[in-house]
């Protein structure tokens, strides 16, 4: 899914970046913190075989072999799967597997920055309860915002709290794509997919599920319904 003569014409033109509107759906993080690297293929393959659009890798470690390794195999499998493909927090390696984006933290490099240096990389923002900051990562040059987190979540259990009144003032404010973060399961997912979230990313959710991918295709599912009833109640392994 990577472009180059494209991305630099909507550069040019200050438009999104024409991979943006495939923001919609699960959006799954893979975090290998959280995640058995011995199962991480295999779990990768059955989310994205229930329906997952947009897959995310995010890897804290210094192991620049094994990132360069797992990145480039996920950047396969998310072709094969017609996927968008997202690094977080590191447009080099994005650049270097031929990645669709990068998605920029508040501690990650500026979005302004990361615009100028890697003009063809699709950015996605995080503005946690911040239409601010939501504004300025726009004008900066994000081609999505995220917000979060909803609810708790072990995966960073000091984010900041985020209302769902945030999601309808974005949806009302921006025309980008808007996604919403943390503690994410099937069975709360509905309520910010109606509040206004084109994307729901989730971590636990899916890959800490029992059933990585009835649980993926469960919130698949809500983008066609969002107030659709789920039997399953949502555990602590389910946490973002």
């Amino acid at each position: 899914m990577f472009l180059t003569g494209s991305a630099q014409i909507y550069q040019l033109s200050n438009l999104m970046h024409p991979f943006a509107e495939n923001i919609r759906g699960l959006y799954a993080i893979v975090d290998t913190a959280s995640c058995d690297e011995n199962l991480l293929f295999e779990k990768v393959r059955l989310v994205l075989d229930a329906g997952c659009r947009v897959l995310q890798y995010r890897d804290k470690t210094s192991d620049n072999k094994k990132r360069l390794l797992q990145a480039g195999e996920l950047r396969l499998l998310c072709d094969k799967a017609g996927a968008v493909f997202i690094i977080n927090d590191d447009a080099e390696l994005a650049v270097q597997v031929n990645a669709d984006g990068v998605h920029c933290g508040r501690d990650d490099a500026g979005i302004r920055e990361t615009r100028v240096r890697y003009p063809t990389l699709m950015i996605g923002a995080s503005c946690y309860n911040s239409i601010e900051r939501a504004e300025q990562a726009i004008k900066s040059g994000a081609d999505y915002v995220a917000f979060g987190r909803f609810y708790p979540s072990s995966t960073k259990p000091e984010a900041t709290p985020a209302n769902i009144e945030i999601l309808q003032q974005a949806k009302q404010r921006f025309d980008c794509p808007i996604v919403a973060i943390g503690g994410i399961v099937a069975e709360n997912a509905g309520i910010l997919i109606s509040s206004g979230a084109s994307a729901v990313a989730v971590i636990g959710g899916v890959f800490s599920a029992a059933d990585p991918y009835l649980s993926s295709k469960e919130i698949c599912a809500l983008f066609n319904n969002p107030q659709q009833p789920v039997e399953k109640n949502p555990t602590s392994d389910a946490i973002n």
